[in-house]
């Protein structure tokens, strides 16, 4: 089953890839890798669910917007790849949560867009991964990701 096959049969399509709002680019290609700039929990309207983890946010909630998170990863990876079974690894993710200076679980909330990647590209998904605490994020986003992708050229 292709990556594309599997969100479908998870019910998920991809949105659009998201359009760089500053001087920026979405991706970056450096050889094999496939550097994908910071995405957020962007929803098709361009909203974001706004808050805090530890304050505004449960971990639950906080885990479904990394999930959303890895669903605009995936279609920014797919504008520069085309087919997504041409990733060969998802080498390294840095996750980055607003949070409360309190707040202890960012790896869970993280666990939304690993458990994704998992589920989409099987063994490929699996990856090294930071998820750290930050005191806040564009438009007050929840998460924010970034990746670092291995690609059959």
């Amino acid at each position: 089953m292709t990556p594309e096959e599997k969100l479908a049969s998870l019910g998920l399509t991809l949105p659009s890839a998201p359009v760089p709002v500053a001087n920026y680019v979405p991706f970056r290609w450096a050889g094999d890798l496939l550097y994908l700039s910071g995405q957020g929990p962007k929803r098709a309207d361009g909203t974001y669910k706004q808050g805090r983890l530890g304050r505004d946010m449960t971990v639950e909630e906080g885990y479904a917007e990394a999930r959303l998170t890895a669903l605009n990863l995936l279609a920014v990876a797919k504008q520069a790849v085309g087919e997504l079974s041409r990733i060969e690894a998802v080498v390294k993710l840095l996750g980055m949560v607003n949070a409360e200076p309190d707040f202890a679980d960012q790896p869970k909330v993280i666990n939304g867009c690993s458990d994704l990647l998992v589920e989409v590209l099987g063994d490929a998904g699996r990856h090294a991964r930071s998820a750290v605490g930050m005191g806040s994020l564009p438009n007050r986003m929840a998460v924010e990701v970034e990746a670092i992708l291995l690609v059959r050229r």
